[in-house]
């Protein structure tokens, strides 16, 4: 056993007695260093100082790769996260790689050191789409030991729905059972988060300085800059076109509505248009209209009076005092009910209904999803006595809602459009609506001015090879994308082909944008199209139908390298699309099933099979 001498002891100790915390972290990764100097020096290589900056250059090269930070976003949030940790890695000199998990080849997640992983939940506690073939793969029997991994997950979720974050908890789990090192216990963050994340990251980085801050040290003089320079072309994705973004919108204003499904249509869709002009926004095909609206002062109104409240009270809302009636108004949700606000009024006014509801899981979402907000609140409103400030405890943040931009920069300029689906149902004999929905469709005027961001859709991109061909399978609002494709392909003289899957109630009442598809296809640049309308005629047909009806042809364009498009509800047509995806690879590409799903993983990879699910 190796020891220091009693006077060796000594003079180090008294050494180490006058360092503080951080010198000590110095201390300790120059001396690992000086070691692992040594362990990777070749003993062949000549003393020369040119030589020894020669070899310690290609030593950093292999030990670059230090910290990897993978990104695996649904709106964005959990992106934004991993831009900011990425760019608070660099300037405390450590090199770090910034990946979107959509990036990221699989089989090599084992050969990281250092891992961190910050990831949204989507729904009921799926991946989002970026994140499907990574958790195909670690949750598959392909997956490698990860025992040379130390990792940190970072979960975003909303505790309103059953499964908060569970991404990040499935992942985290994952790491453990395949054999990786936790470095930091996970954090698990709500819809809130953005205090919790600046915080979490500064304790990211004191950690990860403490890990490796001896690469820093040993080789900063010898680094020309390489690592960093091809991280931040990996990270290029991840950031904004403009300084507009959730937290500091543009202010925009509506140019333009027009109702585009029939009177009497079951839906009410609408097209939208904004002027952005003046904004230097940009925007690419693909993307997201995020839109931050308000509620209907009716339903406020509603609401006071239930409560007994006047709206005039003060409140505090993020440390800012306001009148509660303005508060309502522009910050919290009060459409979509959610179970904490269950459990919360339950806690508050001992309803014996609501307690009950807290006991069973199962009765609890029903009572959610079938019972808005106001309706709740209007069923035991003569148990409830709530305080102005002790109602926004309960309620949920307003979020922004989210929509597919139909239109392509580059046909409209300064403009951005959208394609509206007014949510309207009755509860009790009472007509209700969507909070977003309504406000856009019912109490936005023309010339009102709204608060609007991008949201890039890195997920949902067109081919750069304008030779490619497309296949674009929408239902309802999700063909709002593909409107942007067409307008995009057409100007920048496209040569591959164009299909268009698109499925919706009735031919008459409800074929979205028909006369601009009619036009495409007239003038040839749509080569195909198939719809299917679901209530005209007596058996219902849907648009996966469609695509085993055209199997055939539709698995030779797949195998000539079209690229493949999905726009629309996830748990549904989306859900039964991929299945008649797998079903006619299986078919016409002679393949098991296994083989098949391993088939679309692979199309996923390449990027070739898109969706932009909701």
């Amino acid at each position: 056993m190796i020891t220091l001498t009693p006077d060796q002891l000594s003079r180090l100790q008294s050494i180490l007695n006058t360092l503080s915390r951080d010198q000590l972290i110095w201390v300790s990764g120059y001396l690992w260093g000086l070691i692992n100097v040594n362990r990777f020096t070749d003993t062949t290589v000549s003393i020369s100082t040119q030589n020894q900056v020669s070899s310690t250059k290609q030593r950093l090269s292999q030990l670059s790769d230090k910290i990897i930070i993978i990104s695996a976003s649904q709106t964005g949030n959990a992106s934004q996260i991993a831009q900011k940790l990425y760019n608070d890695c660099i300037k405390s000199g450590l090199n770090a790689t910034l990946f979107n998990a959509r990036d990221y080849t699989c089989k090599n997640i084992s050969e990281i050191k250092l891992l961190v992983l910050i990831i949204s939940t989507y729904g009921e506690g799926d991946p989002p789409e970026e994140a499907i073939p990574l958790h195909k793969y670690l949750f598959s029997q392909k997956a490698m030991r990860m025992e040379d991994t130390s990792f940190v997950v970072l979960g975003l979720g909303d505790r309103s729905y059953e499964y908060f974050a569970k991404a990040g908890k499935d992942f985290d789990r994952r790491f453990e059972e395949l054999g990786a090192i936790r470095l930091y216990n996970r954090v698990d963050l709500d819809i809130d988060f953005e205090d919790a994340a600046n915080i979490w990251r500064k304790e990211i980085i004191e950690v990860l300085q403490n890990r490796i801050s001896s690469d820093v040290t040993i080789f900063n003089s010898f680094s020309d800059k390489t690592i960093q320079k091809s991280a931040v072309v990996s990270s290029e994705n991840c950031g904004d076109y403009s300084v507009y973004c959730k937290e500091f919108p543009f202010i925009a204003c509506l140019s333009n509505r027009q109702k585009i499904t029939s009177r009497n249509s079951m839906k009410d869709i609408h097209h939208l248009e904004f002027d952005i002009s003046g904004s230097n926004l940009l925007y690419q095909p693909g993307d997201a209209l995020g839109v931050w609206y308000e509620n209907d002062y009716d339903l406020i109104n509603e609401l006071l009076e239930l409560l007994k409240l006047t709206g005039d009270e003060w409140v505090n809302v993020k440390g800012q005092s306001m009148i509660l009636c303005e508060a309502l108004k522009d910050h919290y949700e009060l459409t979509q009910n959610t179970s904490i606000f269950v459990e919360k009024i339950a806690t508050i006014t001992k309803n014996k209904m609501l307690l009950d509801l807290m006991t069973d899981r199962k009765k609890l979402k029903i009572y959610v999803l079938e019972t808005p907000i106001i309706e709740m609140i209007r069923n035991i409103s003569p148990d409830i006595t709530l305080t102005a400030q002790n109602l926004l405890l309960a309620l949920r943040s307003m979020r922004p809602r989210f929509y597919s931009i139909s239109s392509a920069q580059l046909e409209v300029g300064e403009e951005i459009h959208i394609t509206v689906s007014a949510v309207r149902y009755r509860v009790n004999g009472r007509l209700r609506s969507g909070g977003a929905s309504s406000y856009l469709v019912d109490r936005l005027k023309e010339n009102d001015k709204l608060r609007i961001f991008v949201e890039p859709n890195h997920n949902f991109r067109l081919p750069s090879d304008f030779s490619a061909s497309i296949v674009m399978i929408g239902a309802g609002t999700g063909i709002a994308p593909f409107r942007a494709f067409m307008q995009h392909r057409v100007l920048n003289q496209a040569t591959g082909r164009n299909w268009l899957f698109f499925g919706n109630l009735r031919f008459i009442d409800d074929f979205l944008y028909q006369t601009e598809w009619q036009r495409y296809v007239k003038e040839g640049v749509l080569s195909n199209i198939r719809t299917a309308w679901s209530r005209d005629q007596d058996h219902k047909v849907y648009i996966q139908n469609k695509i085993l009806e055209d199997g055939s042809e539709l698995w030779d364009w797949i195998e000539e390298g079209a690229y493949i498009y999905v726009c629309g509800d996830a748990k549904g047509m989306a859900h039964d699309v991929e299945k008649a995806l797998i079903s006619l690879t299986s078919k016409y590409g002679n393949m098991s099933t296994n083989q098949a799903n391993d088939f679309w993983d692979t199309m996923r990879t390449q990027h070739r099979y898109q969706r932009d699910v909701y």
